[in-house]
């Protein structure tokens, strides 16, 4: 699910394990989340900084839209540091690939949907998940790791999780009458490949899967928060 917060590249653990990753592996760990967390704190900034200049969110997509991009797609390298680091593929790949659809081949290809107060609600709820959840995973790596930070990264899901996905739902069905109308990405028959593909209908399916995908992720997410604020020990199966 897009805007939860996913179980990432650097989950916290325990000592012992901290200590099986390499040196190179956790050099290039730490400068991955410190450059995550400066990069959607850039546009936090610029987020707040359009707001007050223009004093309306119409507009905001746009002028942020480069640096989005450019940071969300840098987070698919999250699925491969779940082989350094031994977390869950599955969540991450579903929680990736998901946001890079949004902004790809949703809110960047549907301009028309850009202004969307939808679009402002999802964009905000990343921004704020993402700041703290690259925090937590620098902090934990480096030892240090602030206790306010850890609290909020196992509490502040439990609002901007919902919150989040009802943006990005509100965003992709506003988009659906445009998408049918235009046409776009989609395959029509007859054609050489003998295939056809029918975006509108693609985008429903995206949105009915948000019915089984998101209690797992948030339940998922829910005992995460009990192992590491209340010590309860869960035994789940390696992805």
């Amino acid at each position: 699910m897009a805007s939860g917060e996913d179980d990432g590249s650097v989950e916290e653990k325990d000592n012992h394990k901290k200590r099986t990753i390499s040196p190179f592996a956790l050099a290039w760990l730490t400068f991955y989340n410190i450059a995550m967390t400066a990069g959607w704190m850039v546009l936090a900034v610029a987020m707040i900084r359009f707001y007050f200049e223009k004093g309306t969110h119409k507009g905001l997509y746009k002028s942020i839209s480069k640096t989005l991009k450019f940071f969300q797609t840098f987070a698919v390298l999250e699925i491969l540091h779940c082989a350094v680091v031994r977390t869950s593929v599955i969540v991450t790949g579903v929680q990736v690939s998901s946001r890079i659809f949004m902004v790809w081949f949703v809110t960047n290809s549907i301009k028309q949907i850009q202004n969307e107060e939808s679009v402002l609600l999802f964009l905000v709820v990343w921004t704020v998940t993402e700041i703290t959840r690259y925090s937590f995973y620098t902090f934990n790596l480096l030892n240090h790791l602030p206790y306010f930070i850890k609290w909020a990264r196992y509490n502040l899901f439990i609002i901007l999780y919902p919150v989040g996905v009802a943006g990005e739902l509100m965003t992709i069905y506003a988009a659906l009458p445009i998408v049918q109308k235009s046409g776009m990405f989609s395959v029509r028959l007859p054609n050489k490949y003998n295939v056809s593909f029918d975006y509108y209908y693609f985008l429903i399916i995206v949105m009915i899967s948000y019915i089984p995908l998101f209690p797992q992720l948030f339940f998922h997410m829910l005992r995460q928060r009990r192992k590491v604020l209340h010590g309860e020990v869960f035994v789940e199966k390696d992805d």
